[in-house]
């Protein structure tokens, strides 16, 4: 009886051991995850602010010609919408310029009213953004025309 009772509280003992030890599992394996998505996250930002860096500054070189600001940074697209003018470089997950049908990033800069504008200061807004709506960076941009 004695001998039984014993094997019995050990079979006990183990099972709640390993029951510590699957809820500690889990535990790391969220910790583990939530940190990843961090990472790939914080990676995306870095990227978003390197080539926003790289959009502001040719379009600073340019004096605020959008055209030549995207040929600097290696090509894109522009279109006309609704009165608003936008320069389009599309990146793909690894953040190499592609074409449009492979793209998952995309960096705009905007400009709002007309192309020729008769100012000191050109002002835009360059936006990096996801393609799938989450926007990345945004900021406002001014140069001085040549």
């Amino acid at each position: 009886m004695n001998q039984r009772s014993r094997s019995t509280l050990f079979l006990i003992e183990q099972l709640i051991v390993v029951a510590v030890f699957a809820i500690c599992g889990a535990a790391c394996v969220s910790i583990l995850t939530s940190a990843y998505l961090t990472a790939r996250d914080s990676k995306d930002i870095v990227n978003a602010i390197s080539v926003a860096e790289s959009g502001a500054e040719s379009y600073k070189a340019t004096g605020g010609d959008m055209i030549k600001a995207v040929e600097m940074l290696g090509g894109g697209a522009i279109s006309n919408s609704d009165g608003a003018y936008e320069a389009i470089i599309y990146y793909d997950r690894q953040w190499h310029i592609c074409a449009i049908d492979e793209a998952f990033y995309a960096f705009r800069i905007i400009r709002n009213g007309p192309e020729n504008r008769p100012t000191s200061l050109i002002t835009d807004k360059i936006l990096v953004e996801k393609l799938t709506g989450e926007t990345l960076i945004t900021f406002n941009v001014a140069a001085n025309p040549p």
